[in-house]
C-alpha cells in the first residue's frame, strides 16, 4: 500500500509484547538448587523420569546413591542415572541454580556474555565458566534444517587485521543467509569466498525454487536459478527487491558482540559463537522463560567435555 506522496505505508500489525524477566525475578524463581532442579526436570522430563539410554519410563526412583537418583529397569545391568545424565550437564559439579541463571544470562545478553564475567558473577574459576559457556552455546544448536525460501546471502570477515579495506590477514570468513519471509538467519564459518564454497553453503540452506538476493560478488552467480543482485561498488544498496540489508544488520550485531564483549575469538571456536548469535536472533520473539526452556531442552542428547573443547 502507498500513500498520496508515493511513500510505502507501514502496516499496523498488532504484536504481542515479549515478556522478559528481571534479575530479581530470576533470583526469586530459583531460590535454591532444589527449585532449579525441579524446573529442569519439567523441561527435560516432560513425560516423567526416563532412561537416557533407551528412553524407557520403567525406572526406579529414589535410589540410594550420592549422585544418581534413578535406575532403569529395562536396560541390561539396570544402570543408574540422574537428571544430568545424557545432557550437557553430565559430569558438571555446578549446581542446578548456576545452570538456570546461566541460561537466563545467555537468553538476555543480546551481544553475548564473556566467560570472565560469568566467573565473577558466579564466583567460579574462569576455566569452569568457559566450559559452562560453551556447553550453553552447544544447546543453541540449530533446531531445524528445512530449506529457506527467498533469501539474502552475504559473507563477512571476522577477526584478524584489515588489508586495504578488503578482507585481511588472519581473518575468518563467515557466510550467512537470511530468509525474507521470516527473518530467520543461518550462518557458519567457511573456508573462503570462492564460488564452490559459497554455492555449497547457499544450496545447503536455501531451496532450489527460491530467489537469491546478493551483492555483486561473482561467487554467488549460478548458485540458484533465480538470482537478483545489488551493486554496492556503484553505490547501489537497493535495486527493486534486491538488497542484502537484512543479513548485513545481522553482521552488525555479530561484530558488536565480537568487538565489544569477546574482543578475540579463536578460529577454532568461532563457529560456536556464530551459531549462538544466529539462534538467539531467530528466537528473539520468545518470552525470556520460553527461551530459557528452549535452551534447557537443547541440552538433552548432547555432551561437550572440556577435553573435547581444548583438543587439537
Amino acid at each position: 500500500m502507498w500513500d498520496r506522496k508515493g511513500n510505502r505505508r507501514r502496516r499496523n500489525r498488532a504484536r504481542r509484547a515479549r515478556r522478559g524477566l528481571t534479575l530479581f525475578q530470576v533470583v526469586a524463581m530459583f531460590p535454591d538448587d532444589a527449585t532449579a532442579e525441579a524446573w529442569f526436570e519439567r523441561r527435560l522430563w516432560p513425560r516423567g523420569p526416563h532412561c537416557p539410554r533407551c528412553g524407557s519410563l520403567n525406572v526406579q526412583c529414589g535410589v540410594a546413591h550420592p549422585t544418581m537418583t534413578h535406575r532403569c529397569r529395562d536396560c541390561p545391568g539396570r544402570p543408574l542415572f540422574s537428571l544430568r545424565s545424557g545432557t550437557l550437564m553430565r559430569g558438571s559439579k555446578l549446581g542446578y541454580r548456576v545452570w538456570a541463571v546461566a541460561l537466563y544470562l545467555f537468553a538476555t545478553n543480546l551481544k553475548g556474555i564473556a566467560s570472565t564475567k560469568i566467573a565473577r558473577e558466579f564466583g567460579i574459576t574462569q576455566k569452569a565458566a568457559w566450559h559452562l559457556a560453551h556447553r550453553v552455546r552447544e544447546a543453541w544448536g540449530p533446531r531445524e534444517r528445512e530449506a529457506f525460501g527467498d533469501a539474502e546471502a552475504d559473507e563477512t570477515f571476522i577477526g584478524g587485521k584489515m588489508r586495504g579495506g578488503q578482507g585481511g590477514r588472519g581473518k575468518a570468513v563467515v557466510a550467512g543467509v537470511r530468509e525474507r519471509r521470516t527473518g530467520r538467519v543461518r550462518a557458519e564459518v567457511v573456508s573462503d569466498r570462492r564460488k564452490r564454497t559459497l554455492h555449497r553453503f547457499v544450496r545447503d540452506n536455501v531451496g532450489p525454487d527460491a530467489t537469491l538476493y546478493t551483492d555483486e560478488h561473482r561467487g554467488y552467480w549460478g548458485a540458484l536459478e533465480s538470482h537478483e543482485r545489488v551493486n554496492h561498488s556503484a553505490g547501489e544498496y537497493v535495486s527493486g527487491m534486491a538488497s542484502v540489508n537484512g543479513v548485513e544488520s545481522f553482521w552488525a550485531a555479530l561484530k558488536r558482540g565480537y568487538h565489544g564483549v569477546f574482543h578475540y575469538v579463536s578460529h577454532k571456536h568461532l563457529d560456536r559463537y556464530v551459531v549462538e548469535f544466529a539462534e538467539r536472533h531467530n528466537a528473539r520473539s520468545l518470552d525470556t522463560e520460553d527461551l530459557m526452556a528452549r535452551l534447557a531442552a537443547g541440552m538433552a542428547g548432547r555432551r561437550l567435555t572440556y577435553r573435547e573443547l581444548v583438543a587439537g
